[in-house]
């Protein structure tokens, strides 16, 4: 049995043992082996002496050899069957000459690390309490009446602690001693770190104290790792982030890591992924905060890498941002690396931000709020980029960089516009263009401009989209790749919606070889998208196919579902057009699929899309004569909850089902 400092291990096997003892004629001896005690760790001589005195062996007639003791306990031991219990072990080569030689026997070992060299029928490493447990812990302290009386406070306390019994007992016993405190008052008295390590201190027992006996047990190496730690910007993380903040290799930082989760300091959701419990945590940033200069490189050091996986994982790639903080060598292999290591942060990506902020790190805040935008809107995470943007635009007024004002502003309008917000979008890139104006900032300018275009194409002004994109093309460095692809598309969807097609494909050729030069997968899946439209327009669904298949394979790389449905859902309509509709209902069938795995919060568009799919699979079930099967679509669209709000979709099914009805007429 393993664990943290604190979790509970001595208590949990006297209960075990008591549940055993039963079983266990012969009696239960219970040794604590000392390993995280004041002086030096109880030796096998020592132990093995004492437990044969404890039945009945004269130990001083043996003598002091350790040989002889093991042979003499094993041989005492050999006829019984016995519970031992030994706590607290240090390692493997303590435990094993104590085991008794007992078949039917039964031994209990504790210890914080985790003893892979000893073999057992069982290895369980405890966790920390869930929040109800933890309520139910202190409760048992403190009395129902006073948790019943605070249920807010009481779960709050559970948290502070992270479900360490040690730590929950401590506070317990403080407010046993305290009947005139509240729940809550003990709540503000634990505010922050180091007054939550200090109100875990009672007498002789102390969270902290007992971190750091484990701490003091580690090789200096470890103990540097472990410090370090500490000032992690996120809970959880892989090697690459000590490995950063201590400018080692990842190889290296890895097995320490792993050393530190047998010392059970460390923990291990899955494989590859760390975190410290939050009180660990805690501690192991006190240590590192001891040497300021130090934790302020490793502080800045673990924020630069977001910045660089941010960067890496972006549709702009790293040259499309400038040169404030050159990255050098990136510590990722290419987009798919990053991309995947700031999927692995899950939702801790967005408290990076605030944790720059929080070292007075504002440029980097700000930079790292714009990196993530791209990576944000593709997972569809609109509300997180809303956040972060917004504690980096009012912190990018007090950095200086006048770039930056107009790029987040940029950013927002971005989330807005594929949220689906129009208005909000428009605010901001207006906002974008007269401050890129202002400041003579061209490709922030473009940008804004782009982005007044999509929004007045969304609109249904080709216009004022037109003449919006035709600035920008007029102001994009030649060096900006992205911006030209962005700007050429716009403009090709624009052509498209004049119908003037054949214009429109030469646009979004210019827009995908720009996005080629790019290397990311997203840009040029939209882009061909956007061609396959234009050649499906002209009668020409054969040529749209290629261009389909290749826009599929980008977005699934991508792992981008809504380009992958847009792709897959025209790709049907291709086929379809070309009089294969049993052919095209595969992919309406695998966009459907698709459509089901997007997240309908992360999603504005989960009900108009699945209501198109069922109209394009609809058109082509009538198509192949199976008029049941068209209305049953039709109808499924028009039930479904966004269908008012969508009205080219809702029209469609209509239509469709008039078509239906058309039909079965004729067939009468």
């Amino acid at each position: 049995m393993d664990g943290t400092p604190g979790i509970g291990k001595t208590r949990l096997s006297v209960q075990a043992a008591r549940q055993l003892a039963h079983l266990h004629p012969a009696g239960c001896l219970f040794v604590d082996l000392r390993a995280h005690a004041t002086g030096q760790p109880l030796s096998p001589r020592r132990a093995l002496a004492r437990m044969l005195r404890t039945l009945g062996r004269d130990s001083d007639r043996i003598g002091e050899d350790e040989d002889e003791l093991v042979a003499a306990w094993r041989t005492a031991t050999s006829g019984l069957r016995l519970l031992l219990v030994l706590d607290d072990a240090v390692d493997a080569q303590q435990v094993r000459p104590l085991l008794p030689s007992g078949p039917d026997s039964t031994v209990i070992v504790t210890s914080r690390r985790r003893l892979a060299g000893l073999d057992a029928t069982r290895r369980h490493s405890l966790a920390p309490l869930p929040e109800e447990g933890g309520v139910r812990l202190l409760s048992s302290v403190v009395g129902p009446d006073r948790t019943d009386r605070e249920p807010q406070a009481a779960a709050e306390l559970a948290r502070l602690c992270d479900g360490l019994p040690l730590a929950l007992r401590i506070i317990g016993a403080r407010l046993q001693t305290r009947p005139e405190w509240t729940l809550e008052h003990m709540v503000g008295r634990m505010a922050g770190d180091e007054n939550r390590l200090k109100e875990l201190n009672a007498d002789d027992r102390s969270v902290a104290a007992a971190f750091q006996l484990s701490y003091e047990h580690l090789l200096p190496q470890q103990q540097h790792i472990f410090r370090v730690l500490g000032l992690s910007p996120t809970v959880e993380f892989d090697a690459r982030t000590p490995a950063a903040m201590l400018g080692l290799p990842a190889h290296e930082t890895g097995p320490a890591l792993e050393n530190l989760v047998d010392a059970g300091l460390v923990r291990q959701p899955r494989p590859g992924r760390y975190r410290l419990h939050d009180l660990v945590r805690a501690h192991a940033r006190r240590l590192a905060q001891a040497t300021p200069c130090t934790a302020r490189t490793a502080g800045t050091a673990a924020l630069r890498l977001h910045l660089d996986a941010a960067r890496m994982a972006s549709d702009c790639g790293p040259r499309g941002f400038p040169a404030t903080y050159p990255l050098g060598a990136s510590a990722y292999a290419d987009w798919r690396d990053a991309t995947d290591w700031l999927d692995e942060t899950r939702g801790e990506i967005v408290d990076v931000v605030s944790h720059a902020l929080s070292l007075g790190e504002k440029e980097l805040a700000c930079s790292i709020a714009e990196a993530l935008t791209d990576y944000l809107i593709s997972r569809g995470r609109h509300h997180d980029a809303r956040a972060v943007l917004g504690v980096a635009i009012e912190s990018a007024r007090h950095t200086g960089d006048r770039r930056m004002t107009a790029a987040l502003r940029n950013c927002m309008g971005m989330t807005e516009l594929f949220a689906s917000c129009a208005d909000p979008a428009r605010h901001w890139f207006e906002e974008a263009a007269d401050l890129s104006r202002r400041y003579d900032e061209p490709s922030e300018l473009a940008r804004a401009m782009t982005g007044l275009g999509a929004v007045a194409l969304q609109s249904g002004d080709t216009a004022a989209a037109e003449a919006h994109i035709e600035t920008a093309l007029q102001v994009i460095p030649p060096s900006d790749d992205w911006g030209a692809s962005a700007a050429q598309s716009a403009l090709g969807y624009t052509r498209l919606a004049q119908e003037h097609a054949e214009e429109a494909l030469d646009s979004f050729a210019v827009a995908l070889a720009r996005a080629r030069m790019v290397g990311r997968p997203r840009v040029q899946s939209r882009t061909l998208i956007c061609m396959a439209d234009a050649h499906s327009a002209l009668g020409r669904p054969h040529q749209a196919q290629p261009l389909l298949h290749e826009a599929a394979a980008l977005a699934t790389a991508a792992k981008d579902l809504m380009l992958l449905f847009l792709a897959l859902a025209r790709l049907g309509t291709a086929v379809h057009q070309e009089g294969h509709p049993d052919a095209a209902m595969s992919h309406f069938g695998q966009a459907l699929t698709v459509q089901r795995d997007m997240k309908r919060k992360n999603e504005p568009q989960w009900g108009r899309v699945e209501m198109d799919i069922r109209c394009r699979a609809g058109r082509a079930h009538l198509t192949a004569g199976r008029r049941d099967e068209a209305r049953q679509q039709f109808q499924a669209a028009l039930r479904l909850p966004d269908a008012s709000a969508c009205d080219l979709e809702r029209t469609q099914a209509i239509h469709g089902l008039q078509a239906c009805a058309a039909h079965d007429l004729t067939a009468d």
